[in-house]
Protein backbone atom coordinates (compact mmCIF):
# COMPACT_ATOMS: atom_id res chain seq x y z
CA UNK A 1 0.00 0.00 0.00
CA UNK A 2 1.33 3.35 -1.10
CA UNK A 3 0.89 6.13 1.83
CA UNK A 4 -0.75 9.94 1.45
CA UNK A 5 1.21 10.93 4.46
CA UNK A 6 4.00 13.23 2.88
CA UNK A 7 2.75 13.83 -0.77
CA UNK A 8 2.75 16.97 -2.06
CA UNK A 9 -0.20 18.73 -3.46
CA UNK A 10 0.96 18.26 -6.93
CA UNK A 11 1.34 14.37 -6.35
CA UNK A 12 -2.00 14.29 -4.57
CA UNK A 13 -3.31 16.26 -7.13
CA UNK A 14 -2.07 13.10 -10.07
CA UNK A 15 -3.46 10.21 -7.78
CA UNK A 16 -7.42 11.72 -7.42
CA UNK A 17 -6.93 12.16 -11.39
CA UNK A 18 -6.06 8.59 -11.59
CA UNK A 19 -9.09 7.73 -9.43
CA UNK A 20 -11.18 9.53 -12.11
CA UNK A 21 -11.91 12.22 -9.50
CA UNK A 22 -12.81 16.22 -10.04
CA UNK A 23 -9.48 18.33 -9.67
CA UNK A 24 -10.84 19.99 -6.27
CA UNK A 25 -10.69 16.52 -4.27
CA UNK A 26 -6.77 16.98 -3.81
CA UNK A 27 -7.57 20.39 -2.21
CA UNK A 28 -10.14 17.92 0.15
CA UNK A 29 -7.61 14.88 0.51
CA UNK A 30 -5.04 17.32 1.67
CA UNK A 31 -7.31 19.11 3.96
CA UNK A 32 -8.05 15.87 5.64
CA UNK A 33 -4.75 14.93 6.08
CA UNK A 34 -2.64 17.86 6.94
CA UNK A 35 -5.47 19.77 8.42
CA UNK A 36 -7.90 17.65 9.91
CA UNK A 37 -5.39 14.62 10.45
CA UNK A 38 -7.50 12.02 9.52
CA UNK A 39 -6.44 8.57 10.12
CA UNK A 40 -7.89 6.51 7.62
CA UNK A 41 -9.38 7.42 3.81
CA UNK A 42 -12.95 6.03 5.18
CA UNK A 43 -13.29 9.34 7.54
CA UNK A 44 -12.91 12.00 4.72
CA UNK A 45 -16.79 12.21 4.68
CA UNK A 46 -17.11 14.80 2.22
CA UNK A 47 -15.18 12.91 -0.56
CA UNK A 48 -18.11 9.86 -2.31
CA UNK A 49 -17.76 6.45 -0.35
CA UNK A 50 -17.34 4.57 -4.12
CA UNK A 51 -13.93 6.97 -4.73
CA UNK A 52 -12.77 6.64 -0.73
CA UNK A 53 -13.08 2.98 -1.54
CA UNK A 54 -11.13 2.99 -4.32
CA UNK A 55 -8.84 4.92 -3.01
CA UNK A 56 -8.48 2.65 0.13
CA UNK A 57 -7.38 -0.31 -2.58
CA UNK A 58 -4.19 1.19 -3.14
CA UNK A 59 -3.46 3.97 -0.87
CA UNK A 60 -3.40 4.55 3.39
CA UNK A 61 -3.14 7.62 5.29
CA UNK A 62 -0.15 5.93 6.66
CA UNK A 63 -0.08 7.48 10.30
CA UNK A 64 1.96 5.43 13.13
CA UNK A 65 1.03 6.01 16.66
CA UNK A 66 4.30 6.13 19.01
CA UNK A 67 4.85 2.81 20.73
CA UNK A 68 6.53 4.64 24.11
CA UNK A 69 6.25 7.81 25.88
CA UNK A 70 8.87 8.68 28.53
CA UNK A 71 8.53 11.21 31.40
CA UNK A 72 11.08 13.42 32.66
CA UNK A 73 10.79 15.22 36.15
CA UNK A 74 11.25 18.81 34.25
CA UNK A 75 8.22 17.66 32.21
CA UNK A 76 10.50 16.68 28.78
CA UNK A 77 8.77 13.86 26.93
CA UNK A 78 10.40 11.59 24.94
CA UNK A 79 8.89 8.92 22.03
CA UNK A 80 9.86 6.17 20.33
CA UNK A 81 8.72 5.29 17.05
CA UNK A 82 8.84 1.94 15.60
CA UNK A 83 8.74 1.97 11.15
CA UNK A 84 9.23 -0.20 8.60
CA UNK A 85 11.82 -2.86 9.04
CA UNK A 86 11.62 -2.38 12.87
CA UNK A 87 13.76 0.90 12.37
CA UNK A 88 13.39 2.86 15.83
CA UNK A 89 13.13 6.60 16.18
CA UNK A 90 13.33 8.76 19.05
CA UNK A 91 11.64 12.57 19.04
CA UNK A 92 11.53 15.12 22.16
CA UNK A 93 8.62 17.40 23.32
CA UNK A 94 9.86 20.20 25.55
CA UNK A 95 7.92 22.20 27.35
CA UNK A 96 8.63 26.13 28.80
CA UNK A 97 5.31 26.94 30.29
CA UNK A 98 2.51 27.00 27.21
CA UNK A 99 5.43 26.86 24.40
CA UNK A 100 6.35 23.52 22.94
CA UNK A 101 9.01 22.71 20.83
CA UNK A 102 9.36 19.46 19.31
CA UNK A 103 13.35 17.94 18.57
CA UNK A 104 12.17 15.59 15.68
CA UNK A 105 14.66 13.26 13.99
CA UNK A 106 15.30 12.96 10.34
CA UNK A 107 17.81 9.58 10.17
CA UNK A 108 17.73 6.12 12.22
CA UNK A 109 21.40 6.67 13.44
CA UNK A 110 23.88 9.12 11.92
CA UNK A 111 26.49 8.80 9.67
CA UNK A 112 28.50 11.18 10.97
CA UNK A 113 30.35 9.80 14.08
CA UNK A 114 30.70 12.87 15.80
CA UNK A 115 32.38 11.96 18.97
CA UNK A 116 30.54 13.30 21.75
CA UNK A 117 27.12 12.25 20.64
CA UNK A 118 24.87 8.99 21.35
CA UNK A 119 23.28 8.67 18.40
CA UNK A 120 26.66 8.76 15.88
CA UNK A 121 27.93 6.04 18.38
CA UNK A 122 24.99 3.56 17.41
CA UNK A 123 25.91 4.37 13.69
CA UNK A 124 23.62 4.35 10.49
CA UNK A 125 20.28 2.64 9.74
CA UNK A 126 18.59 4.70 7.42
CA UNK A 127 17.29 7.60 6.38
CA UNK A 128 13.54 8.62 7.27
CA UNK A 129 11.11 8.89 5.22
CA UNK A 130 9.12 12.36 4.49
CA UNK A 131 5.90 10.87 5.55
CA UNK A 132 8.13 9.19 8.55
CA UNK A 133 8.78 12.72 9.66
CA UNK A 134 6.04 14.16 9.28
CA UNK A 135 4.50 11.53 11.14
CA UNK A 136 5.87 12.42 13.80
CA UNK A 137 5.04 15.99 13.93
CA UNK A 138 1.35 15.39 13.40
CA UNK A 139 1.11 12.36 16.41
CA UNK A 140 3.13 14.58 18.67
CA UNK A 141 0.81 17.82 17.98
CA UNK A 142 -2.47 15.74 18.95
CA UNK A 143 -0.07 14.06 21.87
CA UNK A 144 0.06 18.13 22.67
CA UNK A 145 -3.68 18.78 22.46
CA UNK A 146 -4.24 15.21 24.77
CA UNK A 147 -2.43 16.65 27.73
CA UNK A 148 -3.88 19.86 27.28
CA UNK A 149 -6.27 21.50 25.04
CA UNK A 150 -4.54 24.56 24.99
CA UNK A 151 -1.45 23.65 23.61
CA UNK A 152 0.20 22.15 20.36
CA UNK A 153 3.51 22.42 19.29
CA UNK A 154 4.81 26.24 18.71
CA UNK A 155 8.47 25.23 17.06
CA UNK A 156 10.22 22.54 15.48
CA UNK A 157 14.13 21.93 15.77
CA UNK A 158 15.42 19.43 13.47
CA UNK A 159 17.91 18.68 15.74
CA UNK A 160 16.98 15.09 16.64
CA UNK A 161 18.79 11.82 14.90
CA UNK A 162 20.67 12.24 12.25
CA UNK A 163 22.21 14.59 9.64
CA UNK A 164 19.12 16.42 8.13
CA UNK A 165 21.05 17.79 5.38
CA UNK A 166 21.98 14.25 4.26
CA UNK A 167 18.67 12.89 3.80
CA UNK A 168 18.43 16.13 2.31
CA UNK A 169 15.11 15.56 -0.39
CA UNK A 170 13.31 13.80 2.56
CA UNK A 171 13.55 16.26 4.72
CA UNK A 172 13.05 19.17 1.76
CA UNK A 173 9.75 17.93 1.09
CA UNK A 174 8.90 17.04 4.59
CA UNK A 175 9.62 21.38 5.07
CA UNK A 176 7.93 22.11 2.52
CA UNK A 177 4.57 20.37 3.73
CA UNK A 178 5.21 21.59 6.72
CA UNK A 179 4.89 25.43 5.66
CA UNK A 180 3.01 24.94 2.67
CA UNK A 181 -0.70 26.81 2.95
CA UNK A 182 -2.51 23.59 1.98
CA UNK A 183 0.01 21.56 4.43
CA UNK A 184 0.41 21.99 8.10
CA UNK A 185 1.02 25.94 7.14
CA UNK A 186 3.49 26.65 9.76
CA UNK A 187 5.87 29.81 9.92
CA UNK A 188 9.47 28.50 8.54
CA UNK A 189 10.69 30.90 11.18
CA UNK A 190 9.13 28.40 13.64
CA UNK A 191 11.98 25.64 12.30
CA UNK A 192 15.35 25.55 12.92
CA UNK A 193 17.48 22.83 10.61
CA UNK A 194 20.79 22.10 12.21
CA UNK A 195 23.46 20.81 10.40
CA UNK A 196 27.17 19.81 11.86
CA UNK A 197 28.27 21.45 8.39
CA UNK A 198 27.09 18.87 5.25
CA UNK A 199 28.35 21.28 2.56
CA UNK A 200 27.80 19.35 -0.63
CA UNK A 201 23.86 19.79 0.03
CA UNK A 202 23.74 22.84 2.20
CA UNK A 203 23.40 25.75 -0.67
CA UNK A 204 20.44 23.71 -2.38
CA UNK A 205 18.88 24.09 1.66
CA UNK A 206 19.59 27.75 1.94
CA UNK A 207 18.24 28.79 -1.37
CA UNK A 208 15.36 26.64 -1.56
CA UNK A 209 13.92 26.75 2.07
CA UNK A 210 13.62 29.96 4.49
CA UNK A 211 13.68 27.98 7.59
CA UNK A 212 16.49 29.27 10.70
CA UNK A 213 19.81 27.53 10.50
CA UNK A 214 21.99 26.17 13.29
CA UNK A 215 25.65 24.99 12.52
CA UNK A 216 27.10 22.46 15.08
CA UNK A 217 30.25 24.48 15.75
CA UNK A 218 31.74 23.24 18.90
CA UNK A 219 35.30 23.86 18.65
CA UNK A 220 36.66 26.68 16.08
CA UNK A 221 40.18 25.44 15.67
CA UNK A 222 39.93 23.02 12.40
CA UNK A 223 42.98 20.58 13.75
CA UNK A 224 40.97 20.39 17.17
CA UNK A 225 37.83 20.26 15.00
CA UNK A 226 38.47 17.37 13.43
CA UNK A 227 39.06 14.92 16.42
CA UNK A 228 35.49 15.31 17.86
CA UNK A 229 34.11 16.05 14.08
CA UNK A 230 35.04 13.98 11.44
CA UNK A 231 32.93 15.95 8.90
CA UNK A 232 35.95 18.41 9.32
CA UNK A 233 37.93 16.47 7.24
CA UNK A 234 36.00 16.46 4.59
CA UNK A 235 33.81 19.90 4.94
CA UNK A 236 35.83 22.61 6.59
CA UNK A 237 34.18 24.96 8.69
CA UNK A 238 36.06 27.25 7.28
CA UNK A 239 34.11 26.71 4.18
CA UNK A 240 31.05 26.20 5.76
CA UNK A 241 31.30 30.13 7.28
CA UNK A 242 32.35 31.44 3.75
CA UNK A 243 29.37 29.90 2.16
CA UNK A 244 27.16 31.35 4.79
CA UNK A 245 28.83 34.56 4.05
CA UNK A 246 27.27 34.93 1.18
CA UNK A 247 23.21 35.29 2.54
CA UNK A 248 21.96 37.87 4.64
CA UNK A 249 20.80 37.05 7.63
CA UNK A 250 19.57 40.11 9.07
CA UNK A 251 16.24 40.09 8.32
CA UNK A 252 13.93 37.62 9.91
CA UNK A 253 15.84 34.39 9.11
CA UNK A 254 17.87 33.53 11.74
CA UNK A 255 21.96 31.65 11.65
CA UNK A 256 23.00 30.18 15.32
CA UNK A 257 25.99 28.62 16.15
CA UNK A 258 25.73 25.68 18.61
CA UNK A 259 28.83 25.33 20.71
CA UNK A 260 29.08 22.43 23.77
CA UNK A 261 31.87 23.67 26.05
CA UNK A 262 34.05 20.82 27.32
CA UNK A 263 36.40 21.23 30.11
CA UNK A 264 39.75 22.02 28.92
CA UNK A 265 39.08 20.80 25.50
CA UNK A 266 37.35 24.13 23.86
CA UNK A 267 36.90 26.70 26.53
CA UNK A 268 39.94 28.46 27.05
CA UNK A 269 40.76 32.17 25.67
CA UNK A 270 42.46 30.47 22.40
CA UNK A 271 38.99 29.08 21.35
CA UNK A 272 37.43 32.13 22.23
CA UNK A 273 40.15 33.85 20.01
CA UNK A 274 39.07 30.96 17.43
CA UNK A 275 35.49 31.94 17.26
CA UNK A 276 36.03 35.37 17.13
CA UNK A 277 38.23 35.43 14.07
CA UNK A 278 36.04 32.91 12.26
CA UNK A 279 32.61 34.41 12.87
CA UNK A 280 33.79 38.15 12.55
CA UNK A 281 31.06 40.08 11.11
CA UNK A 282 28.56 37.42 10.41
CA UNK A 283 25.20 38.06 12.24
CA UNK A 284 24.90 35.49 14.32
CA UNK A 285 23.72 33.90 17.70
CA UNK A 286 26.38 31.54 19.74
CA UNK A 287 24.40 29.40 21.60
CA UNK A 288 26.07 27.47 24.31
CA UNK A 289 25.27 24.07 25.69
CA UNK A 290 25.95 22.05 28.54
CA UNK A 291 27.87 18.37 27.82
CA UNK A 292 25.45 15.74 28.67
CA UNK A 293 27.48 12.60 29.55
CA UNK A 294 27.29 10.07 26.88
CA UNK A 295 28.39 6.51 27.70
CA UNK A 296 31.99 5.17 26.31
CA UNK A 297 33.25 8.88 25.89
CA UNK A 298 35.75 11.04 28.24
CA UNK A 299 34.49 14.19 27.94
CA UNK A 300 33.57 16.30 30.99
CA UNK A 301 31.41 19.42 30.77
CA UNK A 302 32.45 22.52 31.57
CA UNK A 303 30.49 23.59 35.27
CA UNK A 304 28.00 26.31 35.27
CA UNK A 305 30.20 28.97 36.31
CA UNK A 306 33.00 28.25 33.73
CA UNK A 307 30.12 28.37 31.16
CA UNK A 308 28.83 31.61 32.47
CA UNK A 309 32.86 33.25 31.63
CA UNK A 310 32.85 31.53 28.28
CA UNK A 311 29.36 33.72 27.47
CA UNK A 312 30.87 36.76 29.19
CA UNK A 313 33.98 36.79 27.16
CA UNK A 314 32.41 36.10 24.23
CA UNK A 315 29.32 38.97 24.31
CA UNK A 316 32.48 41.20 25.28
CA UNK A 317 33.66 40.44 21.52
CA UNK A 318 30.25 41.51 20.31
CA UNK A 319 28.51 38.23 19.93
CA UNK A 320 25.06 37.21 20.51
CA UNK A 321 25.58 34.60 23.51
CA UNK A 322 23.32 32.24 25.14
CA UNK A 323 23.28 29.33 27.09
CA UNK A 324 21.04 26.81 26.58
CA UNK A 325 19.09 25.09 29.20
CA UNK A 326 19.45 21.46 29.19
CA UNK A 327 16.22 19.64 29.69
CA UNK A 328 15.18 15.41 29.92
CA UNK A 329 18.78 14.88 30.42
CA UNK A 330 17.10 12.25 32.98
CA UNK A 331 15.52 10.17 30.21
CA UNK A 332 18.44 10.43 27.73
CA UNK A 333 16.24 13.17 25.73
CA UNK A 334 18.67 15.82 25.80
CA UNK A 335 21.09 16.74 23.68
CA UNK A 336 23.52 14.22 22.49
CA UNK A 337 22.01 11.85 23.94
CA UNK A 338 19.08 10.12 21.63
CA UNK A 339 19.88 6.38 20.59
CA UNK A 340 17.74 3.27 20.06
CA UNK A 341 21.19 1.07 20.16
CA UNK A 342 20.30 -0.84 23.12
CA UNK A 343 16.35 -1.66 21.32
CA UNK A 344 17.95 -3.30 18.39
Amino acid sequence: MQVLLGQTSEQITTIAKQTGAPSFTAKQICEWIYKKGATDIMQMSNLPLKLREKLAESYTVGRTLYSKEVISADGTRKYLFEYSGGVLVEAVLIFDGNRVTLCISTQAGCKMNCAFCATGKMGFVRNLYANEILNIYSELNNRCREINSLLKIDNIVFMGMGEPLDNYQEVKTSLDILTARWGYALSPHRITVSTCGFLPKMKEFLDNTQTDVAVSLHNAIPSERKDIMPIEKAFPIEKVVELLRQYDWKKQRRLTFEYIVFNNLNDTARHINAIARLLNGLPCRINLIPFNTVPETLFVGADKDSMQQFAAKLKSKGFNTTIRQSKGADISAACGLLSTKERN
